[in-house]
C-alpha cells in the first residue's frame, strides 16, 4: 500500500476539526455571533490570502535553516584554519653526510684540437697520411709544389750577405774613426818630410783636401832595364850593385819589383824593368844616374834615381772639419799616425757622428735584409705543412695533384686533428658560487649518451673572462676528465662540482637555519612567540659547517634528537603556497624562511 505524504497546511486544510477548534480560529473570536454569509467573489480572496500567508511562513522556515547550517559551517573552517594555524613543521637533529655541490651542463672536446689551413696555395704533391692516422707534432702532412719562391729565397740570402758586409764595413770605420780621431786630432796618413804645409788654422777641410807635399830622398829607387831571359831569372829581395855613371861609385841596392810587361828597346833588345831600392848615402839626387848588376845579369840600360816619396797627402774625412791649431809645420818629418792638426770640438763631434749614422744605416739596412729573409724563408716553409699537435686526423681534405686555392675572405682548412688524449668541457658557474671552485676540486660526471654510466674529473681552469646574459654573470669552468671510458667529443655532459665534504655529521635541514645562525629548539615551557620565534620553542645561536640543498651541518649548539623548526615552501597544484606562523614562506620573519628574508641558498 502506497503512502503519500502531504505538507501540513494541505493535512490542516482537509481534516474536520472540532467546533471549539473552528471558533479558535474564527477572526472574529468565539464570543461573537457569526457573520452572515460572504459572497463567492469575498470567500475566493480570502482563499489567496491565506495561500500567501503559508509560502511566506515556509520561506522563512528555510530561511532559518539555512542560516544555522552557513554559521555551523563557519565555525568549523575557522577551527580548521586555527588548527592549522597552530601546526608547525619539525625535524629531529640526526647523524648524516652532508656533501656541498654545484651542478652545470657542458660539451665534451678533446683536450686540444687544430684545424690546419694552408697559408699559401699551390699544387700537392705529397701527402702521406690519412684519416684516422695517429701523427706526431711536427709530422710532415702536406708538400706544395714551391718552385716559385726558390728563386725569391736565393735573392734574399744574397741580399742578407751583401747588408752583413757593408755593416761590417761601417763598424770597422767607425771604430777606426774613434781611434783616429781621438783626442780631435788627425793623423798623417803617409810618411816624409812636409815640403809644403796648404792647411792653417780656421780652414774647413773634407775629403781630398791637399793637406801638404811630402818628399823623403833617404831612401831611393831605381828602374833599370834587363833582357827578358834574366829578369825572369829575377826575383824580388835579390842584391843588386848599383854603379854610378858620373862617378863610378858603387852603391847596394835591393830588388823590389820585377815587372810582367815585355817591352822592345832599340835594336829589337825585350827587356822587362826591375825596381831596386838604395839607401842614400847622401849623394844621390833626381838626376843621378845608374846601371845595375844582379847576380852574373847585368842591365840592358841605365837607369835615373827618384825619391821613395815624393807625393801630395790629402785629407782623408767623411765629412768636413774645422782646423783649430796646426801641429806640424814645413820641415816635419811625419809618418803614418803622426798628428797634423787638432779639429774644433763641435766639428770633431759632427765627423763621428757621421760615421756612427753610416753604421747605424747599415745595422738598419742588415735588419730589412734579415727580415725580408726570415718572411721569404717563412714563406717557403710554409709550403711544407706539419701536424701542430700530436694526435689522430679526423678530416683530410686535399689529396696529392689537388690545387690548394687561398680565399681572401675564407680560410682553407687541409686537416683537422685531435688530441683524444683527455677530453674537456666548460661549466657555466653563477657569479655568487664561482669563489667556492677551485682548481682540484673533483668532479661527478654523466652522459646523456651513456646512461648508467658514472665518470670522474677535475677542475682544471677557473676562467676570469665572464659572460653577462639577462641580468646574470657566470664563469667558465674548465674540467678534465680523469677517465674517458665510452665517451666522445660533441656530447653533452652533467657536471656536478664537490665543493666540500662532511661524513657522519650532525645536521639539520636547511629550512631550520635562520638567519644569524639561529636554530629555534622545542621547548614546551615557551608559551608564548617571541618575536620571529613561534610558541613552543627557543632560539640556539648554532655553529654551520658544510651546507647543501637540503641539509646543513652543525658543528656546535645541538644535540642528537633535539626537535627543531624548519621553516619550508611548498608550492602546491593549486598555485599557492603553504604557510607557516610567520607569513609567505612558511615560517617567522617573512619569505625565505628566516627572520629577516631569504634563507640559506644551499
Amino acid at each position: 500500500m502506497k503512502t503519500v505524504k502531504l505538507p501540513a497546511a494541505s493535512l490542516l486544510g482537509r481534516l474536520p476539526l472540532p467546533e471549539k477548534k473552528k471558533e479558535e480560529l474564527s477572526p472574529s473570536g468565539p464570543s461573537e455571533p457569526a457573520a452572515p454569509q460572504d459572497g463567492p467573489e469575498k470567500r475566493r480572496r480570502r482563499r489567496k490570502k491565506k495561500a500567501w500567508i503559508k509560502i511566506v511562513i515556509v520561506l522563512l522556515i528555510v530561511a532559518a535553516i539555512l542560516i544555522v547550517v552557513m554559521v555551523q559551517r563557519s565555525r568549523a573552517a575557522a577551527a580548521a584554519a586555527a588548527e592549522a594555524a597552530s601546526a608547525v613543521n619539525t625535524a629531529a637533529v640526526e647523524r648524516r653526510n652532508v656533501t656541498s655541490e654545484l651542478s652545470s651542463t657542458g660539451t665534451l672536446e678533446a683536450a686540444d684540437s687544430y684545424s690546419i689551413v694552408s697559408l699559401v696555395e699551390g699544387d700537392v704533391v705529397s701527402a702521406n697520411f690519412e684519416e684516422g692516422d695517429q701523427v706526431e707534432k711536427g709530422q710532415v702532412l702536406y708538400e706544395i709544389d714551391k718552385s716559385s719562391v726558390e728563386t725569391q729565397l736565393t735573392s734574399a740570402q744574397n741580399s742578407l750577405t751583401r747588408a752583413q758586409e757593408n755593416y761590417d764595413d761601417a763598424v770597422a770605420d767607425y771604430n777606426q774613426a774613434l781611434a783616429d780621431y781621438s783626442g780631435n786630432t788627425y793623423k798623417a796618413t803617409e810618411s816624409g818630410y812636409i815640403s809644403e804645409l796648404n792647411i792653417h788654422v780656421g780652414d774647413r777641410v773634407g775629403g781630398n783636401t791637399t793637406l801638404a807635399q811630402l818628399y823623403s830622398d833617404d831612401i831611393m829607387k831605381i828602374r833599370v832595364p834587363f833582357l827578358s831571359g834574366e829578369a825572369a831569372l829575377i826575383a824580388p829581395g835579390m842584391g843588386a850593385v848599383l854603379t854610378l855613371v858620373d862617378t863610378g861609385e858603387q852603391v847596394a841596392g835591393t830588388v823590389t819589383a820585377v815587372a810582367s810587361q815585355e817591352i822592345a828597346l832599340t835594336g829589337g833588345r825585350l827587356v822587362k824593368y826591375v825596381t831596386m831600392e838604395v839607401a842614400n848615402p847622401g849623394g844621390l839626387t833626381i838626376t843621378t844616374q845608374a846601371t845595375a848588376q844582379i847576380g852574373e845579369f847585368i842591365g840592358s840600360d841605365e837607369g835615373t834615381f827618384s825619391a821613395i816619396i815624393d807625393k801630395t797627402m790629402n785629407a782623408d774625412l767623411a765629412a768636413n772639419v774645422e782646423v783649430a791649431a796646426l801641429l806640424v809645420s814645413e820641415g816635419s818629418y811625419v809618418t803614418n799616425g803622426t798628428p797634423i792638426f787638432l779639429m774644433t770640438d763641435d766639428s770633431a763631434k759632427d765627423l763621428i757622428d757621421s760615421y756612427k749614422d753610416t753604421m747605424e744605416n747599415a745595422e738598419s739596412q742588415l735588419e730589412n735584409a734579415q727580415t725580408s729573409l726570415d718572411n721569404t724563408q717563412d714563406n717557403y716553409d710554409n709550403y711544407t705543412i706539419t701536424a701542430p699537435i700530436s694526435g689522430q686526423v679526423i678530416a683530410k681534405n686535399y689529396k696529392v695533384g689537388d690545387t690548394i686555392e687561398r680565399n681572401s675572405s675564407s680560410s682553407t682548412t687541409v686537416a683537422t686533428i685531435y688530441d683524444l688524449s683527455a677530453l674537456t668541457f666548460e661549466m657555466s658557474i653563477d657569479e655568487l658560487d664561482v669563489l667556492n671552485v677551485e682548481v682540484g676540486q673533483k668532479v661527478e660526471v654523466t652522459a646523456d649518451a651513456l646512461e648508467g654510466q658514472a665518470f670522474t674529473g677535475t677542475v682544471t681552469n677557473v676562467s676570469l673572462e665572464s659572460a653577462y646574459s639577462n641580468g646574470v654573470t657566470t664563469y667558465p669552468v674548465t674540467v678534465t676528465m680523469d677517465e674517458m671510458g665510452d665517451l666522445l667529443p660533441g656530447m653533452n655532459v652533467d657536471g656536478v662540482i664537490i665543493l666540500d665534504e662532511a661524513q657522519d655529521v650532525l645536521a639539520v635541514p636547511s629550512g631550520a637555519l635562520m638567519r644569524g645562525n639561529q636554530v629555534y629548539v622545542k621547548d614546551d615551557s615557551v608559551t608564548e612567540s617571541q618575536g620571529p620565534v613561534p610558541a613552543g620553542f627557543r632560539a640556539v645561536e648554532v655553529e654551520t659547517g658544510v651546507i647543501s640543498d637540503s641539509y646543513v651541518e652543525i658543528k656546535s649548539g645541538l644535540e642528537e634528537g633535539d626537535v627543531v623548526y624548519v621553516a619550508e615552501t611548498v608550492s602546491n597544484t593549486g598555485g599557492f603556497m603553504m604557510m607557516g606562523p610567520g607569513g609567505m614562506g612558511g615560517g617567522p620573519g617573512g619569505m625565505g624562511g628566516g627572520p629577516g628574508g631569504g634563507g640559506p641558498r644551499r
